[in-house]
Parts: structure tokens; C-alpha cells; sequence
């Protein structure tokens, strides 16, 4: 077993385009499913809530690490902490970045998520598995974004 998941898709967008959807926090929240509470800023602690259908009673919360514009966007956050009973803060969170590459037909998104060996055991196996299937979904959700 990995301790991280990456996922890469193309989309038929300029580089800036994609950019713009990942950084400019209300956009993020259209395909990502999330009303935030505010702009993204490094060092800051992003929150809000998640609008995912089955999931709206858990909220949202990152610490936005790196805004590279226009290849880095990166985050950290506690994968799959989807019991509002459990406090997870007590966690190591893992890193997710997002990064950007030109491509001939547009760009080349790729998402990364790591650090899941600090996890607790308990927990990893299930957040793992949960946002690999998370992810994949949330890259064909910014590429129709952009696309439209």
C-alpha cells in the first residue's frame, strides 16, 4: 500500500482558466461542492460547508498552504473526517496539491494527496479508499466546470 493517491486529467483549457476555478473560492465551491466562507490565503485556515449531496452536515476546513499562481495551489486537511462526533484535529493532516502543467490542447491538471502513513491506523485503510474514489470524481467535476 501507498501513502499517497494522484490523479491527473487533461482539460481543454487554458492553464489561467484552470487556475482560476481552483483558486477563486466561490468557483472551487461550484464543482467542488462546498460554500466557503471566504478567499483562499496562504497560511490561512479556509472553512465552510460541504453541499455534496448526503454529506451537508460536515464542514468544511483546509489551511491553505502554497498559491503558486499558476502552477501550485496546495492544502492541508483531515481525509475522510466525515464523523461530526470525532475531533480530528488531534491528526496529522495530509497534503493535497494541486498542479499545473500546459499542455498542446490546453492543461494538464494533476492532484496529489500524501501522508496518509500518518493517519491513524484505524482511519486509513477507509479515508484512503474513500478519496480515491473522491478524487477521481472531483477532477471530471473541474474539468466539466472548465469546459462548459
Amino acid at each position: 500500500m501507498t501513502d499517497r493517491i494522484e490523479k491527473s486529467i487533461e482539460i481543454n483549457a487554458p492553464v489561467e482558466r484552470v487556475w482560476r476555478a481552483l483558486t477563486d473560492y466561490k468557483e472551487f465551491g461550484e464543482w467542488f461542492r462546498v460554500k466557503l466562507d471566504g478567499p483562499f490565503v496562504a497560511g490561512e485556515v479556509s472553512t465552510g460547508h460541504i453541499t455534496y449531496p448526503g454529506y451537508e452536515h460536515l464542514k468544511w476546513e483546509a489551511t491553505i498552504k502554497q498559491i503558486e499562481p499558476p502552477r501550485l495551489f496546495s492544502i492541508t486537511w483531515h481525509p475522510y473526517a466525515i464523523d461530526p462526533n470525532v475531533d480530528y484535529s488531534g491528526e496529522t493532516p495530509t497534503l493535497v496539491e494541486f498542479r499545473l502543467e500546459p499542455t498542446s490542447t490546453g492543461t494538464r491538471l494533476t492532484v496529489t494527496e500524501s501522508g496518509f502513513d500518518a493517519v491513524p491506523k484505524h482511519r486509513m485503510p477507509e479515508a484512503m479508499r474513500m478519496n480515491e474514489g473522491g478524487w477521481e470524481e472531483q477532477v471530471k467535476n473541474i474539468k466539466t466546470h472548465v469546459e462548459q
